[in-house]
């Protein structure tokens, strides 16, 4: 009999079960394909290791701008995706350590939930039956192919795993999405000099997040060729060739070589045996802050539950899952989870925008200031001016921060703290920020508010 059973070996899963582990809970973990799931193995880190080779290669191509003079600059895709492979392989035998240091049973293979009630759950997998007190679900999420004619069983029309696993760079690429997956894709084959369309339905890139960023980003991107088609509804898709109607109702199609499907991702709620047991589904599993189902020993954690799909926040769906068996006092709370998109340069946000806090009748104070008032970033991104935004309520707590700007991603998390610990823009004045650096302009921010 085991303490805990957790499906899926994602983000969400392997937090999870290190940390059960840890504590001494007799863990399984079961897994049909590598541990890590989508964001180690077909998104997260495999886009974020292609594009850095990509600004490696913007880098070189740019360093006249800072003195340096670099003949010849090429790139070769093949080497490029080689070493996301390799980057990927360390980092999957990386958790496998991590399993096996906190005394992880690890099972690979189709786990099915063949029934049980809430003392004890029977799991299937490779012929063998698994008894459990407790289950966490982790079964992640799948691109979404719409019902587009012509999108299915088109060989030039990829997901974000089939492009990750090309080995050499399209001629030209439609991308049919302009979320944060399509953004990623967009900059990086832009940066490697592939031809570049966007389709986007909604009337900006990058819906939710901060729109006047969101229109920034496609301004540098148009300036470098990006071409962006919004209020676009794509109708059709023959051959390399897609169809759709603009803005206008007018009927439009742009060619690619390869047709990225990046409208986003649903929760997998099939082939697991969910139906077996009595948990509450629709388009995620139901749960509480507690991360708990419907079934008070059965609990669910990260894309599955159809609200954040982001792996940070399903590693902290997953360690509050366990919390709650382990009779710690914890809840999950989802006011300071950070969006980043890893273009080149980065977007990083965290809790409200100006449009979620008039739309919820949120009064707020709004800080603006262009990135280049911190010295660093002046020093290091030569020709950008960024931006920085800070929403606080009237009496000085923090609602929301949002960067257009590198390294913008590597200290967003103080405002995630902030946020989290109902600090005040007082609170944040009174803290030594290092100098030189990018996030000083957190500090700058400060002082309009």
């Amino acid at each position: 009999m085991y303490d805990l059973a957790i499906i899926g070996g994602g983000p969400a899963g392997y937090v999870a079960a290190e940390k059960a582990g840890a504590r001494g809970l007799k863990t399984i973990l079961f897994e049909k394909r590598e541990l890590g799931g989508v964001c180690l193995n077909e998104g997260c880190i495999p886009t974020k290791t292609l594009l850095y080779s990509a600004k490696m290669y913007d880098h070189a191509s740019g360093s006249k701008k800072y003195g340096v003079t670099a003949e010849n600059v090429a790139f070769e895709y093949k080497k490029m995706a080689d070493r996301k492979t390799k980057v990927v392989r360390k980092l999957v035998a990386g958790i496998k350590l991590k399993m096996e240091h906190n005394n992880v049973e690890v099972i690979k293979g189709e786990a099915t939930i063949v029934g049980g009630d809430t003392s004890n759950i029977t799991i299937a997998c490779g012929g063998e039956s698994y008894q459990t007190r407790n289950l966490l679900i982790c079964t992640g999420s799948e691109a979404f192919v719409p019902p587009i004619p012509g999108a299915k069983e088109n060989e030039a029309v990829l997901t974000n795993r089939e492009m990750l696993a090309l080995t050499q760079a399209p001629e030209s690429l439609v991308v049919i999405g302009g979320g944060v997956i399509g953004m990623e894709f967009a900059s990086l084959y832009n940066s490697l000099g592939v031809p570049v369309t966007v389709i986007e339905m909604l009337p900006e890139i990058l819906g939710g997040l901060d729109k006047e960023i969101s229109e920034a980003l496609r301004a540098i991107y148009a300036k470098r060729g990006v071409k962006f088609n919004l209020r676009c509804k794509v109708t059709a898709i023959e051959g390399n060739t897609v169809h759709f109607t603009d803005a206008d109702g007018d009927e439009q199609c742009v060619e690619g070589d390869k047709i990225l499907m990046s409208v986003g991702r649903r929760a997998t709620l099939d082939g697991f045996g969910l139906e077996n047991i009595p948990v509450e589904a629709e388009r995620g599993i139901k749960v509480n802050e507690y991360m708990q189902t419907t079934m008070p020993n059965v609990y669910a954690a990260g894309d599955v539950t159809g609200f954040s799909l982001l792996a940070h926040t399903a590693s902290r769906e997953g360690e509050v899952a366990v919390n709650h068996i382990l009779g710690i006092d914890d809840k999950m709370e989802y006011n300071a989870i950070p969006g980043i998109v890893y273009t080149n340069p980065e977007v990083s946000g965290v809790g409200l925008t100006e449009d979620q806090a008039t739309a919820q009748g949120i009064e707020y104070r709004l800080s603006k200031l262009p990135m280049t008032y911190a010295g660093r970033f002046v020093a290091e991104n030569e020709g950008q001016t960024g931006l920085c935004k800070i929403l606080s309520s009237p009496d000085g707590k923090v609602l929301g921060v949002h960067m257009l700007g590198n390294p913008s991603s590597e200290f967003i998390c103080a405002a995630c703290m902030a946020i989290t610990n109902n600090l005040t823009v007082s609170d944040l004045k009174r803290t030594v920020f290092p100098h030189p650096t990018v996030s000083e302009i957190l500090k700058e921010g400060l002082f309009e508010l």
